[in-house]
């Protein structure tokens, strides 16, 4: 039950030990099952609410296993889901009341760590999002134009001339980027395992090791149940927090379809090269190419490093074994060296993971009263901070029932999206969807026109 090798689990003080099992039958108010951010941040704001609450989480690994012990640690207001879809399905005011949320909810985030004593090493530096061709240009000054258009107020995204974009972030080859202060650097291990210990005192129960297997829905007669290879939990209410591991729960496999997402850690930079380089505010920092990279300077002065680019595999599986891809971690490890020429040492650390992607990118809360089931997550790699405020949002909807509040009025809230096309549309749309990006990605590099791109909007749709 050992989580998969990585920088930020090589980082705690000790390897974590497995809590007990689940063993025997309970009677709860709230199971949870899922140990990951959404997870553990709804049993907390649950405790919060209403500290009467008889709440247990159920994880089949140990806590942070998944996603939540895996990312590349940005607290962001990123939503999966751009400005423009989200006005016509929702409306302009529905725009700007998740974007003030999301904007809110970084700072809040900061502010709920330190009240529970978690060090997760977290600093709102903001994040950079270079352009290192003419095509990166165009789109980011666009986006920045559609965003003032649309109420961003000038400081929340700025664009930044290749002066003022090098005097931020030294990258090679930059024409210039932009800017948003609504971004912290955190350390997904730290995080996790802390909020954790967070819940036990505040009363949550916690059973790692603990396999689920089924999630029954209650009626008239009898509350929910979760079946797992050890004992039930019975429950008023049971929430799915298992992110790209619900594909693994019957009838679930084409809800999210898990995306795999892969990183690498350098070796600690000199003073010099961080001198040379900038980061000096701790940005997390990105380009605007369509297969997406993203990375932080850690507080060891290490860069962490990610990207998308590992393949889809049939079936929605997923396996150990597809963590790791010799391809993607060179392709990773080829970009790192070449934004940063001078980077110093070898790459230490390599990892990846599953992260949850659903067919029309919005994320989903929704809790169902006449069942009791209740789920959270498809945050299509954003969710640090989008867990945080789905948990919020989850725990205002159990607690204050038919009560319309600043987080059950967000967009997600209640969305029902499409599942996914069945075998083997979903494997031939994914993948496609992948060499399409990377195709509009060297189109870019090369100053053509791509149809590519055009492509890949149509297919996610």
């Amino acid at each position: 039950m050992q989580p998969p090798p990585s920088l930020w689990w090589s980082q705690l003080d000790q390897p974590p030990s497995a809590r007990a099992t689940l063993h025997d039958d309970l009677e709860v108010d709230v199971a949870i099952v899922g140990g990951g951010f959404t997870g553990l941040w709804s049993a907390r704001e649950l405790l919060r609410r209403d500290p009467t609450l008889r709440v247990v989480v159920l994880e089949k690994e140990v806590c942070g296993f998944g996603a939540s012990g895996r990312n590349g640690g940005w607290a962001s207001s990123f939503y999966p889901v751009s400005d423009a879809a989200v006005i016509a399905r929702h409306g302009r005011d529905a725009l700007v009341h998740l974007r003030r949320t999301l904007h809110a909810a970084v700072i809040s985030l900061g502010e709920a760590l330190r009240e529970d004593g978690i060090d997760a090493h977290y600093h709102r530096g903001g994040t950079l999002d270079f352009a290192r061709n003419e095509a990166q240009v165009a789109r980011l000054r666009a986006r920045v134009e559609a965003a003032h258009s649309s109420n961003v107020a000038l400081d929340d995204l700025v664009w930044l001339d290749e002066g003022a974009a090098r005097a931020r972030g030294d990258l090679a080859g930059v024409l210039g980027a932009t800017y948003s202060p609504h971004c912290a650097r955190i350390h997904p291990a730290h995080l996790v395992r802390g909020l954790a210990r967070a819940n036990e005192r505040l009363g949550v129960s916690i059973f790692e090791g603990t396999a689920v297997t089924r999630i029954l829905p209650g009626d008239r007669e009898r509350v929910p149940r979760v079946i797992t290879t050890t004992a039930e939990v019975h429950a008023r209410y049971v929430v799915r927090a298992t992110e790209g591991f619900t594909a693994q729960l019957p009838g679930d496999r084409r809800r999210f379809a898990p995306l795999y997402s892969l990183m690498i850690a350098s070796a600690p930079q000199s003073r010099s090269f961080w001198e040379a380089v900038g980061l000096s505010n701790y940005e997390t920092f990105a380009d605007d190419r369509h297969l997406i990279i993203y990375g932080q300077r850690t507080s060891d002065d290490r860069i962490a490093f990610g990207g998308r680019g590992a393949p889809y595999h049939f079936g929605s599986t997923v396996e150990p074994r597809y963590d790791e891809s010799a391809k993607v971690f060179a392709l990773l490890e080829g970009t790192l060296r070449e934004l940063f020429p001078v980077l110093e040492g070898d790459v230490t650390h390599r990892w990846g993971g599953p992260l949850a992607m659903p067919r029309d990118l919005s994320p989903t809360v929704a809790l169902e009263h006449t069942s009791g089931l209740a789920v959270a997550g498809g945050y299509t790699g954003d969710g640090v901070v989008m867990s945080y405020v789905a948990a919020n949002a989850l725990a205002d909807l159990i607690t204050r029932p038919g009560v319309e509040t600043p987080f059950t009025a967000l967009p997600f809230v209640h969305h029902e999206g499409r599942r996914w096309e069945v075998e083997p549309l979903r494997w031939l749309g994914i993948n496609a969807g992948l060499a399409l990006a990377a195709r509009a990605d060297r189109a870019d590099e090369h100053g053509r026109q791509s149809r590519a791109n055009e492509w890949l909007e149509r297919l996610v749709r």
